[in-house]
């Protein structure tokens, strides 16, 4: 007996065989609240009851990418939306795969999967050098059971992004300059956001005082991006045309930040008072100031209840808080409690993967505007290291903390599925 569970305790500390379990059990949550569950429910309001197969995994801007990589890009100055907003390499790699002929849906659900499952093994290897076994599986479980990991399964480009982000970290932090050239040119190729990497790599460099092999490969990082911007100009006359294009993408604001204080006064006083200028459901508002008193009488009285039985009331505050104020309290969550998790965690963590969560949260909030910002958090590999970190320290909390996600990620499966928004 004493044998077989040490052969079982070091079977599931095998980084590959840990990644590849965190990926299959999420991904057969996922595949079941889409393919068994929501067709069983009714339609909902302007929404469909999904038809059980491929098809499922493509809708929103997985429609763009089967454009792109059936009929190529396409882009005209005239204040609409056009498919040159979405970086090429994702489709690309996906028009390769249907050489093999197989169909889009299936190209693409499986690439996107596949890199998803990449990612896990290599961020599992990353903060296992780094920072242990523990918390390389509390990261890895954050990546794939984070509710946002649905987007590592539909046809969207966030498998591949973490993949080639979170190589090009690790390649830099053990300073494999080449590979750091070859993932980070292939990441900002993929996504805008990949940008970030260039001015992390570089402060890191300056900060370290490392050779000039770290300039080049960090200013090569880049080359991606310039690459695109060079077919941009050559077949529609304008280099920046993805930039351009990105103002009918995005919905319209008075004001910077305006979607961030409608998010915060759905959270505080709720939707509909916030849609109608005055208090027409003062419930909400009561409620929410009454959870905070208890979130404030928990934390003053956290020594006599112990951290146990705080901990655990904290989770039931957050749960309720949850149903409370629905998306916006969780999607204020992801954003913001990422940025502060990377600021309380700064010096445990390593600093290329702090600098880059930084810098990427800046290019996320500069727009000022709220659509798909807690998608682009998932996207930074640096806030799953950050949480695994913590939640290594905490298992209890990360115990919880796994239901949950794993209650809101069948829920977005189930939303997506419907062809209702999700992220």
């Amino acid at each position: 007996m004493t044998n077989y569970t040490e052969n079982g305790k070091a079977l599931w500390n095998n980084g590959f065989i840990f990644a590849i379990a965190m990926w299959l059990l999420s991904r057969l949550l996922i595949l079941s609240a889409m393919m068994l569950l929501a067709p069983a429910l009714p339609a909902p309001p302007g929404g469909v009851i999904p038809k059980v197969g491929w098809e499922v995994f493509d809708w929103w801007d997985s429609i763009f990418y089967k454009q792109i990589a059936t009929g190529g890009y396409e882009y005209a100055n005239d204040g609409k939306g056009h498919n040159v907003a979405f970086f090429p390499l994702f489709p690309l790699f996906i028009r390769a795969v249907m050489t093999l002929g197989l169909p889009f849906d299936v190209a693409g659900t499986l690439l996107n999967n596949l890199a998803l499952l990449g990612a896990l093994i290599v961020l599992y290897r990353w903060v296992e050098e780094c920072h242990g076994v523990s918390a390389a599986q509390w990261a890895t479980a954050v990546l794939a059971w984070c509710p946002l990991s649905l987007f590592g399964t539909v046809i969207y480009t966030e498998g591949l992004f973490l993949l080639l982000s979170t190589a090009a970290l690790r390649a830099f932090d053990k300073q494999q300059y080449t590979w750091v050239t070859l993932w980070g040119a292939l990441a900002t190729a993929t996504r805008p956001t990949g940008l970030a990497l260039v001015p992390a790599f570089l402060l890191v460099a300056w900060k370290e005082g490392r050779s000039a092999k770290a300039y080049i490969a960090s200013l090569a990082v880049g080359g991606g991006l310039i690459l695109y911007s060079l077919y941009c100009g050559i077949n529609f006359g304008e280099p920046l045309a993805f930039l351009i294009v990105q103002q009918a993408w995005q919905p319209s604001q008075d004001f910077y930040g305006q979607g961030w204080l409608k998010m915060l006064m759905q959270i505080t006083v709720g939707p509909a008072n916030w849609k109608y200028g005055k208090i027409v459901d003062p419930w909400h508002p009561l409620l929410f100031l009454f959870l905070c008193g208890c979130g404030f009488a928990l934390w003053r009285s956290r020594k006599q209840l112990g951290s146990m039985n705080t901990g655990y009331g904290f989770c039931a505050l957050v749960l309720i808080l949850w149903l409370l104020a629905g998306a916006p309290f969780i999607n204020a969550v992801i954003v913001f409690g990422g940025g502060y998790l990377l600021w309380y965690l700064r010096k445990r963590l390593r600093p290329v993967a702090v600098t880059y969560g930084f810098f990427n949260l800046a290019l996320i909030l500069s727009s000022g505007r709220t659509a798909s910002a807690e998608r682009y958090v998932y996207g930074i590999v640096s806030v799953a290291i950050a949480l695994g970190v913590l939640l290594s320290r905490y298992p209890r909390w990360g115990y919880a903390t796994m239901g949950f996600f794993a209650i809101l990620l069948a829920s977005l499966a189930v939303r997506f599925s419907q062809h209702l928004w999700a992220g």
